[in-house]
This record gives C-alpha cells, sequence and structure tokens, in this order.
C-alpha cells in the first residue's frame, strides 16, 4: 500500500515563526515586519518577542496586519533561568493566547513548555547550538512539539545556527519531535528570510496552522521544496525541486542517498537503515541549500 505523507486535502503555505519586533530587542516596528514578510511572499509569520518583564511580557497583537493573502500567529519566546550551563532558557511558543500568563516566580523550563502547550500552542527548543544547549536539558522539556535544526540569525552571527546533531541524539533516545527552521530576525543586520517552514494544511487560518504544525504536517527549507514523500513498502519516493542529492537518515550512521544533477524523483530504499528507529529526508541543491522533513517511524506513514 502506498501512502502519501502529504496527500491529505490541503495545500503548503510558507511561513516564520521566529521573529522579534521593537516590542522587544528587534529594531522594526511589528506593522513593517509584517509587511516585508507578506511583501516576500509568505503566507504567515509569528511574531515572537521576548516574553520577559524588561518587555512587560508582551504576546505582540499582529491580528490588525493580516490581509486576504497572509495572516499571522499569536506567539512568544518565553524564558526562565537556567540551563545547565547557566543560560536564560529559550523556549518558542507559536500559538499563545493573548492574555498568556506572565512567567511565574520559581518556574522550570519544564513546567513553562507544558503551560505554553496546555495554552494550545506549538512549543519548540530553539538555537540549541547557539547556546551550547546539553542533551539533559533538551531531552527534559516533555512538552515540547520540535527543536530549531536551522536559525538563520545564529547562523549569520555566530555561525551556530544548526540543531540536528542534537534532535538526531534525542530522536535515537525514542523522542519524537519535529524539526523546524526560522529566521528569528531582529534586522539589526540581514537575517530576515533564510529559513522557513511549508506547512501542510487545509486553510491559511492560524488555528490551521498551528494543528497542522502539531501534527507534523510540514518540512523546513532553507531553499529547496519537496513537494511529496510516499512511503511504499520497503522504499520512499521523494518528489522535490532539482537536487544534488536527497538522503534518507536514520539512528546513528544509518543512511542512504542518491547523488546526481537535478534530481526531481528519486527512490530510497529504506531497509537499508534496519527495522526499528526513525527516518528522516534531507534534500541538498546545488547552491547547498537544504530541505528537512519531519522524522517518520516504520509503523507509522507520517510524522509524528
Amino acid at each position: 500500500m502506498q501512502t502519501d505523507v502529504f496527500g491529505r486535502p490541503g495545500q503548503f503555505y510558507k511561513g516564520n515563526l521566529h521573529t522579534h519586533s521593537t516590542n522587544s530587542d528587534g529594531v522594526l516596528g511589528a506593522d513593517e515586519v509584517c509587511r516585508r514578510y507578506r511583501e516576500r511572499g509568505y503566507d504567515f509569520i509569528c511574531l515572537s518577542d521576548h516574553f520577559l518583564p524588561a518587555y512587560d511580557f508582551p504576546v505582540t497583537d499582529t491580528t490588525a496586519f493580516r490581509t486576504p493573502g497572509f495572516t499571522t500567529i499569536l506567539g512568544a519566546e518565553v524564558h526562565v533561568p537556567a540551563t545547565s550551563l547557566g543560560e536564560k532558557w529559550h523556549l518558542l511558543a507559536n500559538g499563545l493566547p493573548a492574555d498568556f500568563e506572565p512567567t511565574r516566580a520559581g518556574e522550570t523550563a519544564q513546567e513553562l513548555a507544558a503551560r505554553c502547550a496546555a495554552a494550545g500552542a506549538f512549543v519548540s527548543i530553539v538555537h540549541p547550538e547557539w547556546y551550547s544547549l546539553g542533551l539533559d536539558d533538551a531531552h527534559g522539556i516533555d512538552a515540547a512539539h520540535a527543536m530549531e535544526v536551522y536559525n538563520h540569525t545564529s547562523t549569520v552571527l555566530s555561525d551556530r545556527g544548526q540543531g540536528w546533531g542534537l534532535l538526531d541524539q534525542l530522536l535515537a533516545r525514542g523522542r519524537r519531535l519535529h524539526a523546524l527552521a526560522c529566521d528569528d530576525a531582529h534586522f539589526k543586520v540581514d537575517d530576515a528570510f533564510g529559513g522557513w517552514v511549508m506547512v501542510h494544511a487545509q486553510a491559511r487560518e492560524p488555528e490551521a496552522l498551528v494543528e497542522a504544525l502539531k501534527a507534523g504536517h510540514y518540512y523546513s527549507s532553507t531553499g529547496p521544496e519537496i513537494h511529496a514523500i510516499r512511503f511504499e513498502g520497503d522504499e520512499v519516493e521523494v518528489e522535490c525541486s532539482p537536487a544534488v542529492g536527497v538522503f534518507l537518515l536514520g539512528k546513528g550512521s544509518r543512511n542512504t542517498q542518491v547523488l546526481g544533477h537535478g534530481l526531481t524523483r528519486v527512490r530510497l530504499q529504506a531497509s537499508k537503515l534496519g527495522k526499528e528507529g526513525f527516518r528522516r529526508i534531507t534534500v541538498v541543491d546545488a547552491q547547498g541549500r537544504k530541505a528537512w522533513s519531519n522524522p517518520f517511524w516504520p509503523e507509522v506513514s507520517s510524522p509524528h
């Protein structure tokens, strides 16, 4: 039986889930940030200003900047002390209510993430490489739905914008987390439009987009497009924009690939990865840009 991961009703919507304005430490007003993303062809963004007392705990209201072809998700980047290295925790919450309660005294990262998720948010562990987040730190955030595997601002400013190394370790431990590519743009430098998600949903509406994110019905990209992923027996078929490499990766060193030029449809042998553990797909184009699927498990035929 063949299963098309993106075969359910709906279409792809391009969005950025991690961005800042003058309501926290960005340099552009919320209206201007929304205008720039809208004019670049994005279908949606989330202005995720820092939810800190210094900024009066903002959940930036962007509802006035929605148009028939562009919408916004309310959310914030939330914080509590402290990671194992003594850094302030950073967690992304997309889909928070506008009146989300400020951080509570003594609240832990685990408790804050759980409270965000209970409020309806899609919760992500962000820029792990940027501040050397530890494996035990990340593993302890039980309520997280995803981890950032690409953060554009961290890449531009510190060359520490990756996350797959840590996420692969969590997946190997049995955690079932999605992947996420974001900008984290502050517009102090050229740090926008570098990483995004393509969400497969039935409508360009905030609620539909957040539910699709939670279900893993999306892929992440810095350039390439993934048009289809189909499972048929021990094979995976991938349709994509022209690529030089399509990779199927699993636990530890398990991998298989098709390399070439102008690849737009490839078939990969999933049996080479064994019968247990996760699978994920990476597409690489001739400019070295990448797109990533969410992880899959052999017993299911969609992201989990």
